[in-house]
């Protein structure tokens, strides 16, 4: 489609002794890094990132930077996490923000009032928090890659 796999899985090789990283890119990428709608890798860019770093529309990861970021650091417009650097709203431990924060550490024009609750209760905040309060259930999303090169594996091994 457009020149791209549907999906992409890249691992680690070794060439002549060096390691060499798993760069995948498709419409669904895995690897070392990975670029794609949606990417899965320690280095993901696209439109739904998950990874260490990911960088996209919606990014979770260790540090998540995108429109939607959600992780330990997470900067984006709106921003969930341990430390959330947001544009326009964001809430964690740490909440910096222009309009709007909840947390411990909270910064921003509504910080820890009604103003800031409500915001989250509502709109594009509602569902962001309920990707934040279920975000454990993507670790589910983290075996299809395993799967996946199982089954090509097993489909490979069979056609032999």
């Amino acid at each position: 489609m457009l020149g791209l796999p549907l999906v992409d899985v890249a691992t680690v090789t070794v060439e002549d002794g060096r390691r060499r990283r798993g760069i995948a890119c498709g419409w669904i990428a895995v690897g070392d890094v990975a670029l794609g709608l949606v990417s899965f890798g320690g280095v993901a860019v696209g439109g739904i990132a998950l990874g260490g770093l990911a960088l996209g529309g919606l990014g979770i990861a260790g540090v998540a930077v995108g429109v939607l970021a959600l992780g330990g650091l997470a900067i984006g417009w709106l921003s969930m996490g341990g430390l959330a650097l947001g544009i326009h709203a964001a809430i964690g431990g740490a909440a910096i923000a222009r309009a709007f924060a909840v947390g411990g550490l909270a910064l921003a024009e509504h910080a820890n009032d009604p103003a800031a609750r409500s915001y989250f209760e509502q709109g594009a905040a509602r569902y962001g928090k309920a990707v934040m309060d279920h975000s454990r259930w993507f670790l589910l999303l983290l075996l299809i890659p395993v799967l996946g090169r199982r089954a090509g594996a097993s489909s490979r091994s069979d056609g032999a």
